[in-house]
């Protein structure tokens, strides 16, 4: 053996013995305007991969439908006590972590509302782990260990066939959660075994089965609707501002006083005041604002009304 080279090993199958699956789904067609994409100048390349983007949030305004649908349920579940977990792979496993990390600094959303699960582990997040999404024992068992009856679980897989993802749904279903599928392929089988359905069809990609362009945006887009959406009925944002958020720096800290300005026409002065009283906490401040009652009132109101500021508005304004 030359040195620097690696034992194989004894156990691994020799590639020719892996599996081998041929994904029909139409991410994986070639696309007839990028057939000569190594060919063309860096700006053409460019525009090709602009003007396929263009598709995407048409193909995402075809199921608000079923992200509707999918938002109520998700509402319902937190309501209840219960959570939401996204279970992915590769990119679409990644961009399942990233929506639901960002949900608690934007909307200070208890972390355990959204629960994210990635095929292969948090190592996934930053090179690809072979092998993991093709698990669907893998799947089913994790989510066997935590997800429970009332949770809403979203399966995020581009092809709509990922086992590990239809793994996790099936056992997610079998404890009596609602399923959702999130795919790029309109067609896939899979369709007929959850709850709802999203299929988003956002064709062949640029480069032939590279699912972290076109289908990977649309998921994106997907998740950032459906999340925000999901804030907004559960009272966590006021009109289009944002009342939750997690004041963690200087800018978000100046955020909370724009807010202030911005909801209640008071001055810097007066709302910087206002939010020193109610010792930072940016929802007492705006209902005393609002409605001119003092912090511990607002303060109390927001309690009564399960810290819904227009709730809180509406008893204080009887």
């Amino acid at each position: 053996m030359t040195a620097g080279a690696v034992e194989p090993d004894e156990d691994m199958p020799a590639p020719s013995a892996r599996p081998t699956v041929r994904v029909g789904a139409p991410t994986e067609r070639r696309n007839p305007l990028s057939v000569d994409l190594d060919l063309m100048s860096t700006r053409d390349v460019l525009t090709v991969i602009n003007e396929a983007d263009r598709r995407v949030p048409a193909a995402v305004a075809a199921v608000l439908d079923e992200i509707a649908t999918t938002v109520d349920l998700a509402v319902a579940a937190l309501l209840g006590g219960h959570r939401v977990h996204y279970f992915g792979a590769g990119t679409s496993g990644r961009l399942g972590v990233l929506d639901a990390a960002e949900l608690a600094p934007t909307f200070n959303s208890p972390r355990h509302w959204f629960c994210a699960h990635l095929a292969g582990g948090p190592d996934a997040m930053l090179r690809a782990v072979e092998d993991a999404e093709d698990d669907d024992r893998g799947g089913a068992v994790e989510a066997a260990s935590c997800v429970r009856a009332g949770d809403l679980v979203v399966g995020l897989a581009a092809s709509g066939r990922t086992p590990y993802v239809l793994g996790a749904l099936a056992a997610a279903r079998a404890k009596g959660a609602s399923t959702v599928l999130v795919c790029a392929n309109p067609e896939a089988e899979a369709a007929r075994s959850v709850d709802v359905f999203i299929g988003v069809d956002t064709g062949p990609e640029v480069v032939t089965g590279s699912t972290r362009m076109k289908a990977g945006t649309a998921q994106k887009l997907v998740l950032n609707a459906f999340s925000t959406a999901v804030m907004v009925r559960l009272g966590r944002v006021y009109s289009n501002l944002m009342i939750d958020m997690v004041a963690t720096n200087a800018k978000l800290r100046g955020r909370m006083i724009s807010i202030l300005v911005e909801a209640t026409g008071c001055s810097e002065e007066v709302s910087r005041q206002a939010l020193t009283e109610a010792d930072g906490d940016l929802k007492t401040a705006l209902v005393s604002l609002v409605s001119g009652a003092e912090v511990e009132a607002a303060r109390a109101a927001l309690a009564r009304s399960a810290d819904q500021v227009r709730g809180a508005l509406a008893l204080l304004a009887t």
